[in-house]
């Protein structure tokens, strides 16, 4: 039987940069993953693929109507080859979890192929073609989660889909029913959207991304019934019945009356669950709370000393960035280090276009706390970057203290946002104020301009370009 210092039961992003730490740190480490291939939901049916795309519409979108406005001539009719844009979307991830498996054996991490379930606190089974055993001194569970849906609702993976199906459809849908207006329904409709088909969005809150910044929420539904979003909040879906190649979705509205969409594919967006199965848990003496999820202390431990969670199986945000960090987070624990995680500067993200970016806190938290903040808010329109690239929708909005002028919180709408938050991490790291950011010399002419125009406005409504 093979020893270890550290197994990691589960190779997604929390999974496989854990096992990299923990090896960089001197420990010998076992990495088990059930599919054939490494990186779990991010890299082969989340992130990755869904990103790929979102990049190949986008660029169809642009050739059919903004080309011309560029000055660029495309005689004959552009068409979508949706077969070679799926096959692409395959090329990145096999790439992609190919640099895992490079990065395995780089790392001299042993990789079992199986379903990992626990003997007792200290021993794994794993299986697979074969049934192995292997020993561990500590684990580390990072087992993710699967698409959530409705009591009601059967998914058949053929017209009523998960992401996981949507992201290699033979044809483009005539009407695509979205339910749930989070990041996964939002981002999947937009790529459906601009090849074509009807997109209708059906979302049980009063608004799409209800755990974003309202302000947030409200540019973004506004720019996507300008893109000819059907966007329906406040909706109860009661049934999904497929006839057919149709399917047929009825809710009720605020008003308690029934409405009914009618698609030809549904896709069934209405968040995750933690993914416990098979893990065996109760076995090493780890305990699962009611909502499904591996309960850990602070240093992610749980009930079972030597054995660790980090990840979407845990709470907080289910999102790959935040599994990251809590992967280094344990071997570094593990290696006698203090790592330090701060949750409320984990960014989140959404890729549609413009997209939306956001850390800290929302007004509504800040409202919530009794915090006095004042707030800074910049259009992208204002920008010369932004007129250059004709991205002219969205904003930046700074949230600082009344008093110190900390930033609290920034959201934002528009062009490369996912990569202009990283500068908003950094200055709450660094507890920068408002006025901090308001003096920092930003390149011209750049989207990260509109920053520094909302740090400008939140220090005394100084903005200089509006």
């Amino acid at each position: 039987m093979n020893s270890y210092d550290v197994a990691v039961i589960g190779s997604g992003p929390g999974g496989y940069v854990a096992a990299i730490r923990c090896a960089q740190l001197g420990m010998k480490t076992a990495i088990i993953e059930k599919y054939s291939t490494l990186g779990g939901t991010c890299l082969n049916v989340g992130c990755i693929p869904s990103k790929a795309l979102l990049d190949s519409s986008h660029h169809y979108e642009d050739a059919i109507k903004h080309f011309e406005e560029h000055g660029i001539d495309i005689s004959g009719e552009v068409k979508v080859n949706l077969e070679k844009m799926i096959a692409r979307k395959q090329s990145v991830v096999d790439q992609t979890t190919g640099g895992i498996d490079f990065l395995m054996k780089k790392n001299k991490i042993d990789v079992y192929e199986g379903l990992g379930s626990f003997k007792d606190a200290t021993h794994i089974l794993i299986k697979g073609e074969k049934e192995e055993e292997i020993e561990a001194k500590n684990t580390i569970i990072a087992t993710g989660s699967k698409p959530s849906s409705l009591p009601f609702i059967n998914i058949d993976k053929e017209r009523v889909i998960t992401s996981t199906e949507a992201l290699k459809l033979k044809e483009v849908p005539n009407h695509l029913i979205v339910i749930g207006g989070g990041v996964i329904g939002l981002e999947l409709g937009q790529v459906y959207k601009r090849l074509g088909a009807e997109v209708s969005v059906v979302e049980y809150a009063d608004r799409i991304l209800p755990t974003m910044d309202a302000g947030v929420s409200k540019e973004l539904n506004k720019v996507l019934k300008k893109q000819k979003f059907n966007i329906n909040a406040s909706h109860k879906v009661k049934s999904v019945e497929r006839v057919g190649d149709e399917v047929i979705v009825k809710a009720d509205n605020k008003k308690g009356e029934e409405v009914e969409f009618k698609g030809d594919y549904c896709l069934v967006s209405v968040g995750r669950r933690p993914y416990t199965d098979g893990l065996n848990a109760e076995a090493a003496g780890v305990k699962i709370n009611d909502r499904g999820q591996v309960e850990v202390n602070d240093h992610l431990q749980t009930s079972a000393s030597n054995i660790y969670a980090i990840g979407d199986v845990i709470k907080g945000a289910m999102l790959a960035h935040k599994a990251e960090e809590e992967g280094v987070f344990v071997a570094e624990t593990l290696a006698g280090q203090k790592p330090h995680i701060d949750y409320n500067l984990i960014p989140g993200v959404v890729y549609t276009w413009p997209e939306v970016a956001a850390v800290g806190k929302t007004e509504e938290q800040l409202k919530d706390a009794g915090v006095e903040y004042k707030v800074g808010q910049f259009p992208m329109r204002a920008l010369g970057r932004s007129r250059a690239s004709m991205d002219l929708d969205g904003f930046v909005k700074v949230l600082a203290d009344k008093t110190t002028d900390e930033i609290l919180g920034v959201h934002m709408v528009g062009a490369r946002a996912a990569d202009m938050i990283a500068e908003a991490v950094v200055a709450m790291e660094y507890r920068a104020s408002a006025e901090d950011v308001s003096r920092m010399s930003h390149a011209h002419p750049t989207f990260t301009e509109a920053i520094k125009e909302a740090a400008l406005a939140a220090t005394g409504d100084r903005a200089l370009h509006v």
